[in-house]
């Protein structure tokens, strides 16, 4: 049984719980329950840290991250197998994930080196004569962060890091699905010279979560989620600072001018990676009428050529979602779509938590594989007349994370960059890139804030301002 980490040390309480594999229903392992007192501890101690972690040497933060990235790495295939039994996702897709959260411990290790202050004279007024601003960053305080099971170890990662980059304690309360990668992080950080109370691990079923949330000495709530549940978030704490990423209902766009094979390739490949269940998976294609016909012709092959199956195996590309539940309700959304009008071009079954690789087209405008974050392995095709069209197709929703844009043309680049209603625009690719050092987040219901370690940082702190007085300059 895992134990739980509770002010940098580990702790149990009295009661535990089962994780299973989503794809065969086995047990993965056990957690011990945080009680309501331990949780109580783990909040006072992140208070009480507080001023300590933020004037903590940044050579002491730098290595304590430095340390975290070098055991990730040294312990890769033990945790990208961990990720895969408790979350179903691929081995090949959970070493990508282990491998990306060496690199952002390693970048927020390399950013806490470089975060400083700076300075501006003043005297470019009369009245600011000998006059000089020191301008610095300050954490807000603990950071209450709340993860989803998609990526069980790298988002984790994307919170934890910058927190202790800045300074700021850090309470991570995973998700209740996939606890088991987030209890690990744990383990490595414990090994770190870090404060006691500097992070805790609480893996409290999603009940709990709005003590939590509402609890004043955790001034700044990271949370990655759905938009109803993040939205409710920053309702009940209007006060606190809350970043919230959100996801969305990604789309593709596949010009005229662009290479149609590699297009078909990669669009078939990210629409189905994790199962679907990614913010930035692709769910809309839009493709100018011209080349419509000869994309699908290369999309569907593509499609149908993905290797689904045990999640275990080598060559498996698209395993099954998070819980049959989770599938059971993908598979209702594609037939109401269906019972609405849509044509189903692959896929479109479900068995047990596995869905296969759907494409769907004459999906309508108001259906829900169309309109809401569908996470699961399902897209939709859709012609556009024009590239108006196609990036005023692509604006047509209440989501804007990032959006993929296939073209040569640098024209059609830069007009996609100035257009489009959303935080990242990638050109020759999918929406679903992501360099986990690029600021990331989106707009409209896709969440508010950004991360990306430098960029994550900044959302952390505040600007402080000292002005010395009296100086020649």
């Amino acid at each position: 049984m895992r134990t739980f980490w509770l002010a940098g040390r580990p702790a149990a309480g009295d009661t535990e719980l089962t994780v299973t594999n989503p794809h065969d229903g086995r047990e993965v392992g056990r957690h011990s329950l945080p009680t309501d007192a331990q949780v109580e501890e783990a909040v006072a101690a992140a208070h009480a840290v507080a001023r300590e972690a933020a004037a903590l040497p940044v050579h002491v933060r730098a290595e304590a991250l430095a340390h975290v990235s070098r055991r990730i790495a040294e312990r890769a295939e033990e945790i990208a197998q961990l990720i895969t039994a408790e979350n179903g996702k691929p081995i090949f897709w959970a070493r990508g994930e282990a491998s990306r959260a060496v690199a952002t411990f390693r970048f927020a290790a390399e950013e806490a080196r470089r975060w400083s202050g700076g300075v501006q004279r003043l005297d470019t007024e009369p009245a600011a004569s000998g006059r000089l601003a020191y301008v610095s960053r300050v954490p807000y305080g603990p950071v209450l962060a709340i993860t989803p099971f998609n990526f069980p170890l790298n988002l984790v990662a994307h919170k934890v890091a910058p927190s202790i980059a800045v300074g700021a304690p850090v309470v991570v309360k995973p998700a209740p699905a996939t606890p088991l990668s987030a209890l690990l992080l744990g383990e490595i950080l414990a090994e770190t010279d870090l404060p006691p109370g500097m992070f805790s691990v609480l893996p409290v079923e999603n009940e709990r979560a709005a003590a939590l949330v509402q609890d004043p000495r955790l001034p700044v709530v990271s949370f990655t989620g759905s938009a109803p549940v993040g939205y409710a978030i920053a309702d009940q704490v209007p006060r606190k600072h809350v970043t919230l990423e959100l996801g969305g209902n990604a789309a593709a766009v596949v010009l005229a001018d662009a290479d149609l094979d590699w297009a078909a390739q990669r669009i078939a490949l990210y629409s189905n990676y994790q199962a679907g269940q990614s913010c930035i998976a692709v769910q809309r294609v839009i493709v100018e009428q011209p080349v419509y016909d000869a994309f699908v012709e290369r999309l569907l092959p593509a499609v149908t050529g993905l290797v689904t199956g045990d999640p275990a195996d080598e060559k498996t590309q698209v395993g099954p979602l998070v819980s049959e539940h989770a599938a059971e309700r993908v598979e209702q959304w594609v037939q109401e779509a269906v019972a609405a009008g849509a044509k189903v071009l692959a896929g479109g079954t479900r068995e047990g938590a596995a869905i296969a690789p759907t494409v769907l087209t004459d999906v309508p405008q108001d259906a829900k594989v169309a309109c809401e974050e569908v996470f699961g392995p399902v897209m939709i095709l859709q012609p556009a007349a024009s590239v108006d069209e196609a990036y005023a197709m692509v604006n047509d929703s209440k989501y804007g994370l990032q959006a993929g844009v296939f073209t040569r043309s640098l024209d059609a680049a830069f007009r996609a960059n100035r257009e489009l209603e959303v935080g990242g625009v990638i050109i020759g690719d999918v929406p679903s890139y992501r360099a986990d050092q690029m600021p990331y987040g989106g707009v409209k219901d896709s969440g508010i804030g950004r991360e990306g370690l430098h960029s994550a940082m900044e959302d952390l702190t505040y600007e402080k301002v000292m002005v010395l007085t009296g100086l020649t300059l």
